[in-house]
């Protein structure tokens, strides 16, 4: 009998030991963004980040309850579906419109992934969140605390990027009042939250909220300006969202131009942890410029002609 319980403590003991080595390589990949953000490269990273992502979907296996796993892959999947799969479907849309199709249905699948993976982060807190989430929203928000907002807000985003690509799924627009639920209690909790990304999230978000009402233009003009303040204008996404989104529905050809031209004017080495993010950014900017002529049904007014 003392041999049976001492190997049942032996092998307990291996377990926990497994379990405490997974546990610190989690801690480790969940943390360790900045050798991605930094660097210089979009191709390379776009062929690691799939690696990566894969690593800590299997580590998630052996400790599915990491916060910090849970987090990075949210992060993460959004990061690599939005800046490598879904633009990579705009750019071949003109000449390719299958395989396009093709790369937005991928997108769209790894920005749900992505979702998931948030909402199980944030049934840490409740294992009944996302039932609560979709039956009583603002009863489900209570339950967060400001450590939350990271969950909060790529939860957020991948699901309302998953939305964005799901136009003729009415099921999957349905869901669009939880995201803004999500996205406002994050920003109830930590406004100033990763140098105003929440702020450039609203951008967008306002330009595309139905029924937004005849300020919408100046909400989404007001998170702008705080966007830009809290990156110090040193990130070129609040430029980009507010081109792409606000611009162009209003159609005003001037302020989109302005606007992609700040993006690309920034200084992509001044914050090394923005380098990727910036190179990304100003990417799409100049695809967006390239097809100024087909997002605004007016000509650009000659040189000395009719103003």
């Amino acid at each position: 009998m003392r041999r049976g319980l001492s190997l049942a403590l032996l092998l307990l003991a291996g377990c926990s030991i497994q379990q405490l080595a997974v546990n610190k390589i989690g801690d480790a990949l969940a943390g360790g963004g900045t050798a991605y953000s930094s660097d210089n490269d979009p191709e390379l990273i776009g062929e690691a980040l799939p690696f990566s992502l894969k690593l800590m979907e299997s580590l998630l296996a052996e400790s599915p309850k990491h916060r910090g796993l849970l987090i990075a892959c949210s992060r993460g999947f959004t990061t690599y579906a939005y800046g490598w799969v879904s633009q990579r479907a705009d750019e071949i849309e003109s000449s390719d419109v299958d395989a396009a199709t093709a790369q937005r249905l991928r997108a769209r699948s790894l920005y749900l992934r992505a979702r998931d993976y948030g909402l199980r982060a944030l049934a840490l807190r409740d294992p009944q969140f996302e039932q609560l989430l979709r039956s009583d929203a603002k009863r489900a928000m209570t339950l967060m605390r400001r450590n939350d907002v990271p969950a909060l807000y790529w939860t957020a985003a991948s699901w309302g990027l998953a939305i964005s690509l799901s136009k003729t799924d009415p099921e999957v627009v349905a869901d669009l009042p939880l995201v803004e639920a999500l996205i406002l209690r994050a920003s109830e909790l930590d406004p100033n939250y990763d140098s105003g990304a929440i702020e450039t999230f609203l951008i967008s978000y306002e330009a595309a909220r139905p029924m937004g009402g005849a300020d919408t233009a100046a909400r989404a003009k007001a998170h702008f300006t705080r966007a830009v303040e809290l990156s110090r204008g040193q990130l070129a996404s609040p430029y980009l969202s507010y081109a792409e989104s606000v611009s162009v529905q209003q159609q005003n050809r001037a302020e989109f131009q302005e606007m992609l031209q700040h993006a690309m004017a920034i200084d992509v080495n001044a914050v090394p942890e923005w380098r990727l993010q910036n190179i990304l950014a100003q990417r799409r900017a100049a695809w967006l410029l390239a097809r100024t002529s087909d997002l605004f049904l007016e000509e650009e007014p000659s040189e000395g002609g009719p103003r």
